[in-house]
This record gives C-alpha cells, structure tokens and sequence, in this order.
C-alpha cells in the first residue's frame, strides 16, 4: 500500500514536493528560498521579470519533451552588468541537482577569479538559503551529494577551463540522467572549449541543458555567434540593464552620459549589444562586413598586377591555401589539406600562376622552402616570404604585423574578400598583442589555433599578398626576367610570428 501525504515524514514529503518540480525551474525556484519572508536576505527581494521568463521556457521546452534523447536544449544570455545574472546561474544548479537524482554537470567561466570570487561564492549564498540545503555538501570546487553511494554520481564541479586539459569539458556523459554546463561570463571562453563541449553531449536519452552567460565583450568567438551562425540552436535573450529592475541607473546615466549610448563602452556594459570592435581585435565588424558584401566591376581592379600567395599547411589539420590578390579584389584559389609532397604543390601553383598570367608569387617561408625550391627547379621565380623578419616600415613588431596592417587600410580603401566563412571568421578573429612599446604585433598561428580551435590559414594567404611591392608586367608572369620585389629582409630571421 502507497502512503498517503499525512503519513509521509517531513523530509519524505520534502522530497516528494521537491521531486515534483523536475520540469518546473520556475516553481522550484519559488519554493525551495525564503521569499518575501522576515528576517531573511530576501525579505525585500523578488524574482526579476527577464529571470521569470528564462525559467518559464526552460520549464516549457522540459514539459514539451524537447529533449527527447537527440536534442540539447541551449540557452544563451547577453546582458550589460548587474541583471542577476550569476542568481540565475545558481538556481540553475541547485534546481537540476534537487530535482533528478544522479545528475552531473560542470560550471566554468572566463577566468579561474570569477569562478572563484563570483559565480561559485553566488551559488553558496542561494544553497545556504535553501530549504534542501542539507541534500548537499557545498565545497571550494564541487556541490555533490550527501549520500555517500551517490557522492560521485550526483554533483556539479567548478573546473577552470584549460587549453591544454580539456578532459573535465570532453568527459561530460551521464546517459538517461541529467547534464547541466554552465558557462559564465562565456565571451571569453575560447572556441576550442565550446567545441570540446558540443562534441561530449551526445547521451541519448538524456536531459542535456547548456546555459551560457556573459557581457557580449566580443563580436567574434562563439558566444557571439549564438546570435548569428548558430542562432537556430540556441534560445537567445539580450538585455539592457536599463529595462531591469535592482541595476544602478545612476552609475548607467553617468556612462551613457561619458560614453555616448551608441559607443562601444555602453553597448557592451548596459545595452547587452556586442561591440563594434573588440578591444583586442584587429579588424573592425564594420570594415569585415563592408569588404564580405563588396562586389566589384572587373575594371575596378583589372589594371593592376596579379599577386598569387602560397600558405603552406603547419599541421596535420590546417589546410594549404592559395589565394590572389588584384589590387582591391581578393579571392581564393585553392584550399588543399596538408600536402607534404612540395613537388605537386609547385606543379598545381605554377598551373595557377601560368592560368592567371601572375605578376609575382609569394611563398611563406615557414613551410615553403620545399615549394620554392621545387618552383626554382622549373624555372619559376617565385618570392619566400619571412613572417618573423624584420619590417621594412617604423611601428611594427615584424614583417607578418606589416603586412597584417596593409591588409587593414586595404579593407577600408575599398578591399573585396569573398564571401567565405572561414576567412571571414579568421579575420574577425584574429588579436592584437598588448606591447608596452606601443609596435603593432598580432598573437601568433599556434596562439590563435589554440584559441580558436583551427589555424587562420586564409587570413594569412591573404596577408602574404601584401608582402612586397609588384610591377604590373600586363600578363608576361612571373617566370621571365628578374621581377623580384627589392627588398632589405633577411630570408634566414626565423623570429617568432
């Protein structure tokens, strides 16, 4: 015989109410923290109408078995500061660790500090106010159940995100139950650790909910492309703190005041808007997005020499590009995997150069030496290209930083790119490094693809064309005569890009 809710004991029919809010966030919420009630944090506080309405879809989409064992739900937030997003971050955990048993999870954020001194001190506050406090232990690094059987299986840890460790991020399984990731102030989480992510939550038949936060510091990486590439997967909110009840609208009238509300500064920090370019970032949005929907008249660039460029693969995942540059048009000619076999490389780009009736090619050097010397043999003279070597101009840290900047005033004198998605995140991605000195240097491959999780091949073919200058030989190509740009580099400075 069942019993009935009179003979159940406090903690059971606790368990049984609480149990009852497994697909209703917004309920558990109401319930389970001390609202309105004396003597108490919340005696003067209320749920916020924007924090309302995220959990009353979350509860709808559970409801309607959206995730019915091939889907996740994703949800993503856009805020300038002081909305309640980190309160939000903490109901979240403790309503899907009170509600189904056995659910895992893990929460991360841009940096280990605010893991440590905001999002994780937030979620202590909420689970000391809750009425299922004593169901979990709440630790430094971990909120897991107090049931020793269960300790292991039934928790949510706080892991720094890593580069070089991104097992905690790859191990995500927990088929049948539930997952939770949480990722907080996610503008600044690298790509590298989205798509580490997005690869492990593949449970069938598993609740797998993904809630991502942040003030929109960036307009590239992936946190922004939640509103744009991606936006299909994802329920997404922005919000301007200045609709919210709780924010400091003072603080927010001096900035808009200061700023202007249609800078950068307030966009990001009140608006909930992404920049127009972020502090790092090397090309503009605007300037990127102008170039992508450029189309030129063949005469608006047809006079002016050909410029064929060569980036050799590093790794065994980047891909070779071959691209050409006529003075304001840009396009891409090839894009091969990596080929470690130089010979037919020179065969397919003396085929191009002939095709074209190239004025000159130009080879990075960092892998090119075999391409060039395969490219001699046949009578080619082509260029090698020292990304590391000295500029030949004042201000910039080496040749590719130059070159970089080239490529910047010729976006906005006009330049055309193609509309490919690779090279068009490649250069909205693409950071400037902070020098005390003040010369212009860009983080290098190996730093961007640890980042951004793939190399920048594109924007670096698209770099090499602006390498030296090239007389117009009006169709002659490269082979004939001696048409090497004079130039003072070294070939053998091998300084880091």
């Amino acid at each position: 015989m069942t019993a009935t809710t009179e003979e159940l004991s406090d903690e059971d029919r606790l368990v049984q109410i609480i149990r009852s809010f497994k697909h209703d966030p917004l309920g558990h919420v109401m319930y389970v923290y001390p609202w309105g009630e004396p003597d108490t944090e919340l005696k003067d506080e209320e749920i916020r109408d924007w924090q309302i309405e995220y959990l009353q879809d979350l509860g709808e989409r559970l409801q309607a078995g959206e995730l019915n064992g091939q889907e996740v739900i994703r949800k993503a937030i856009s805020s300038g500061h002081g909305p309640g997003k980190s309160a939000l971050v903490a109901w979240l955990i403790k309503w899907a660790m009170d509600t189904q048993i056995d659910t895992k999870g893990v929460v991360t954020a841009n940096t280990e500090t605010q893991l440590k001194t905001k999002t994780w001190p937030e979620l202590a506050k909420w689970h000391r106010m809750s009425i299922t406090k004593h169901w979990f232990k709440y630790t430094a690094t971990a909120l897991f159940s107090t049931d020793k059987d269960h300790e292991k299986t039934w928790r949510i840890d706080m892991v720094p995100w890593s580069e070089r460790n991104t097992e905690a991020f790859a191990g995500l399984h927990n088929k049948r139950k539930r997952i939770l990731l949480i990722f907080d102030e996610a503008s600044a989480i690298p790509d590298l650790i989205w798509e580490v992510s997005e690869g492990a939550l593949t449970d069938e038949d598993t609740e797998i909910i993904w809630a991502v936060f942040g003030n929109p510091t960036k307009n590239s990486g992936r946190f922004r492309e939640c509103w744009r590439k991606f936006k299909k997967r994802w329920w997404r909110r922005k919000l301007d703190t200045r609709t919210i009840k709780g924010t400091n609208k003072k603080q927010i009238e001096e900035w808009i005041e200061d700023y202007g509300e249609d800078s950068d500064f307030v966009k990001v920090r009140v608006r909930g808007e992404f920049p127009n370019q972020s502090a790092k970032q090397f090309f503009s949005l605007e300037d990127v997005d102008a170039a992508k929907a450029r189309h030129l008249r063949p005469e608006q660039y047809n006079f002016a020499p050909k410029i064929i460029a060569c980036d050799p693969a590093w790794e065994g995942d980047d891909m070779l590009v071959i691209g050409m540059r006529q003075g304001l048009h840009y396009q891409i000619l090839r894009v091969i995997p990596k080929n470690d076999n130089d010979i037919q490389i020179a065969n397919i780009l003396s085929t191009l150069e002939d095709e074209h009736e190239a004025d000159a090619v130009f080879i990075d050097a960092g892998y090119g030496t075999g391409i060039y010397s395969a490219g001699i043999t046949m009578g080619r003279e082509w260029q090698l290209v020292w990304f590391g070597s000295k500029a030949t101009k004042a201000g910039f840290r080496n040749k590719r930083a130059e070159m970089a900047n080239d490529a910047k005033q010729w976006l906005k004198q006009g330049g055309a790119i193609p509309d490919n998605d690779d090279l068009y995140e490649e250069m909205i991605g693409i950071e400037q490094v902070t020098r005390l000195d003040g010369m212009v240097q860009l983080e290098g491959k190996p730093d961007y693809k640890a980042r951004m999780g793939e190399s920048c091949d594109r924007l670096d073919n698209l770099f090499i064309t602006f390498a030296y200058p090239v007389p117009h030989l009006h169709g002659q190509g490269s082979r004939g005569g001696n048409r090497q740009a004079e130039s003072d580099f070294d070939p053998y400075a091998t300084e880091a890009a």
